[in-house]
């Protein structure tokens, strides 16, 4: 039992670590691309709501990278995920290995970035003349549970799916888009009438972004909306992995 233990362990490692090479193949700038995008999309959003529209909110640059950049692990992980066991048909066809391993690598090569991309809020918080909280010390390990059991949830699902209806990556990024405006990334809750706030649980990334950005710019921990994306990325997970599951038998059929 130990010696599967370990032999899984290392396999999910050497994907994961084949997921990182293949991102940065013949790239030269290599870890600046994976938070160029997110500083990219702050910059021009800032242009847009801060200097054009005149949006009224602080530290609007720091505002944005606190919401984008776990965004981008979550968004990285559905839109990718979906299509990693198309890419990857050569190992499902020839190896004989659990198949939700390859979209475990996925979001865990996600969330490498994400947490990489840390010192670069840390940094713009010095420049606005703000710093890490203590708070940080558990409250960061303890969203990365709930965001971590949400990307792998959508990538299991997406992934298993979109081998059967080939159309779902292509409508997986129209969706992403809309929800991405429907999640308070470019604004703050507080902008929404008050009547319409309790809705926003209905989003199942409202919950995790909010608390994350709590996090970064205000060095609190909300535990409220730590229990509802818990159980969401949870509820999320199970039924992803029931899809799995239930497809997984006919991966080497259509892939």
């Amino acid at each position: 039992m130990r010696r599967k233990t370990g032999y899984y362990l290392d396999l999910i490692l050497v994907l994961t670590q084949k997921e990182i090479k293949v991102r940065y193949k013949s790239s030269f700038l290599g870890y600046i691309w994976s938070i160029a995008n997110p500083l990219a999309y702050a910059f021009v959003f800032f242009i847009a709501f801060k200097v054009i529209m005149k949006f009224s909110v602080d530290n609007y640059v720091l505002f944005l990278i606190s919401g984008l950049f776990p965004w981008q692990w979550i968004s990285n992980s559905l839109n990718t995920g979906a299509g990693v066991y198309i890419g990857n048909s050569y190992l499902i066809k020839k190896l004989a290995f659990p198949r939700e391993f390859l979209p475990l690598a996925v979001v865990l090569n996600d969330a490498f970035h994400f947490v990489v991309s840390i010192p670069v809020i840390i940094l713009f918080l010095f420049i606005y003349h703000k710093y890490p909280a203590l708070n940080w010390i558990y409250g960061i390990p303890l969203l990365l549970i709930p965001t971590f059991f949400l990307s792998y949830g959508l990538a299991l699902a997406a992934s298993s799916i979109n081998l059967f209806f080939r159309d779902l990556q292509n409508l997986i990024g129209i969706v992403t888009a809309f929800l991405f405006y429907m999640t308070p990334i470019l604004y703050p809750v507080t902008t929404l009438p008050a009547k319409f706030r309790h809705l926003m649980i209905l989003n199942p990334f409202a919950p995790i972004i909010i608390s994350w950005r709590e996090l970064f710019l205000k060095g609190t921990f909300s535990f409220h909306y730590f229990l509802i994306s818990l159980i969401v990325s949870v509820i999320i997970f199970i039924i992803g992995y029931a899809v799995h599951y239930r497809l997984r038998d006919r991966f080497a059929e259509v892939v």
